[in-house]
């Protein structure tokens, strides 16, 4: 397990309908148990609604659901990375407000 702290591309998908969507994509090194943050008030948040993972278990091919486990602590959103131990890009769509 590792800290990963704030790392990954993250896109405001849809910015202007209540409720804002977060589109976090990590690098291929990611595993089970590690945990990713994202600041919501970079967004203008401060609390989720939701949040969708998926896993590429072959790359740009094969994707498949996966759950991770959250907080939100000041604003501060910590995902910790579920599924299988196996090493790829994780996709996470957040449903912040």
């Amino acid at each position: 397990m590792a800290a990963l702290g704030e790392v990954g591309i993250k896109t405001e998908v849809a910015p202007n309908l209540g409720v804002k969507v977060i589109q976090l994509v990590t690098a291929s090194d990611v595993v089970t148990a590690d945990t990713l943050t994202v600041d919501l008030s970079d967004y203008g948040c401060t609390n989720i609604h939701a949040i969708q993972g998926f896993v590429e278990t072959t790359a740009g091919e094969v994707v498949a659901a996966e759950a991770p486990s959250t907080t939100v602590s000041a604003g501060v959103l910590t995902i910790t990375v579920g599924g299988d131990a196996v090493t790829d890009v994780r996709t996470y769509l957040i449903h912040a407000y």
